[in-house]
């Protein structure tokens, strides 16, 4: 039985990839599979439906079958703007959300930020040594104070989650697991663990 809890789940893959040169980071390969696939794929068991945030390569993105949102705020303003984007055009209560360039997230993300979560309106992964909080989950009564503060031009992710009474979520027995792939030496340097 699937104990989703009708969560949907949200790859994150609207950035720049500035560090990547400008390529788009979600449709890198990871040991022939495009970095958001391996996402989706550990998302999908985890939630109720997927949808994908991205602002370019649409038409690849779109071909997967799954919905594709862009942000309405233009010029990449990070991954708030994301969040933001899919609350927008989404029925959902609950959204867990990952960066298409973490490919190893646990399998029992949404099982444990929803037994950790309390009453908390949203959880970020935090691995023992770092926060994670784009590896989040995020209730949408926090869209109106998340316009505001993008309307304000804020676009810091924890800061935002810590202003609507969110906290952190231990993972440091999986530190391992939140890897990200900034670099392509990053990706090379996977493929040969892999």
């Amino acid at each position: 039985m699937n104990q989703h809890h009708g969560v949907i789940g949200v790859v994150l893959a609207g950035g720049k990839a500035s560090r990547m040169g400008g390529e788009d980071k979600g449709l890198q390969l990871l040991n022939g599979t495009a970095l958001w696939q391996h996402v989706a794929h550990r998302l999908i068991p985890q939630t109720q439906s997927l949808v994908i945030s991205a602002n370019r390569s649409l038409d690849v993105y779109r071909a997967s079958g799954y919905p594709v949102i862009q942000d309405k705020l233009a010029d990449y303003p990070g991954p708030l703007a994301g969040v933001l984007s899919v609350m927008q055009h989404s029925h959902g209560e609950w959204f867990l959300f990952s960066p298409c360039d973490t490919p190893f997230i646990p399998r029992f993300l949404s099982e444990r930020f929803w037994q950790m979560k309390a009453n908390a309106p949203a959880v970020w992964a935090y691995d023992g040594e770092r926060d994670h909080p784009a590896i989040s989950l995020i209730h949408r009564s926090v869209l109106s104070s998340l316009e505001s503060y993008l309307h304000a031009g804020e676009r810091r992710v924890m800061v935002f989650l810590q202003q609507v009474n969110g906290h952190r979520v231990d993972f440091s027995d999986v530190q391992g697991a939140f890897i990200n792939v900034n670099t392509p030496d990053d990706l090379r340097n996977m493929q040969e663990k892999e």
